[in-house]
């Protein structure tokens, strides 16, 4: 599903235009990557959790190269589903995934 068509089902199931549904989507998103460069995480309940994790600094390698690389130390966003979402999915037919 695109941003577009997230935009399309809230217009629909809520009766607002796309244009404020849009609006909506976008706040949304703001408002979560804002609190996550203010070191904050995110908890929705019944969905999952956005955090911040650092990663260690290490040695990688260049594939054309093959010489070793230092990668430093950098701080990723990351996304946790939560265990009532995770239950939800696993039971959903493996026939849908595999279209």
């Amino acid at each position: 599903m695109t941003k577009a068509e997230l935009v399309k089902v809230i217009s629909h199931d809520t009766g607002i235009i796309r244009k404020d549904a849009a609006i909506i989507v976008d706040t949304f998103l703001t408002a979560i990557k804002d609190s996550l460069l203010e070191g904050n995480h995110i908890e929705i309940r019944g969905f999952g959790t956005f955090k911040l994790k650092v990663r260690n600094p290490r040695i990688g390698r260049n594939p054309k190269t093959d010489k070793e690389v230092h990668v430093p130390e950098r701080v990723v966003p990351t996304f946790k589903f939560s265990r009532a979402f995770k239950n939800e999915i696993a039971e959903v037919e493996i026939d849908k995934v595999k279209k």
